[in-house]
């Protein structure tokens, strides 16, 4: 099986650029920076909680625990968070708090309450975000 297409920085900073310009600019950075500096599945990211990325004095953890039904492989993974993740994540956070600590971290436009599946969140990503990679 082919390994899928990762990003070069010249591509990255395009579609960060371009999240810029867009609505709910910086959920959609810190989306598309966990998945690419993190290596989180999309379904994996769907599943996160503030109380996966933050500790209980508001401070982001340096790893996130996801448990056996929030990966693919139905075993319990620790994903490390590099600096400059932190920071995003640290600056999503200031940009929309957290109203409860177990609420989904990125929110949907519909319902803000809840957060995406990742279904709904594979499909919002795909053609707008990327479509500006390409040449």
């Amino acid at each position: 099986m082919a390994q899928a297409k990762t990003l070069t920085p010249t591509e990255l900073r395009r579609v960060l650029d371009y999240v810029a310009t867009r609505k709910h600019a910086a959920r959609n950075r810190c989306l598309v920076l966990i998945t690419h500096l993190a290596g989180m599945r999309v379904g994996e990211v769907a599943a996160l909680t503030y109380a996966h990325v933050l500790n209980a004095d508001g401070s982001v953890r340096d790893q996130i625990s996801l448990s056996a039904r929030e990966t693919k492989g139905r075993h319990p993974r620790a994903v490390f968070v590099s600096p400059r993740l932190r920071k995003e994540i640290a600056a999503y956070v200031v940009a929309v708090p957290a109203k409860n600590f177990n609420a989904a971290l990125f929110y949907t436009q519909k319902c803000p309450e809840r957060g995406f599946t990742a279904n709904t969140l594979t499909q919002f990503g795909n053609p707008p975000v990327f479509r500006c990679c390409q040449k």
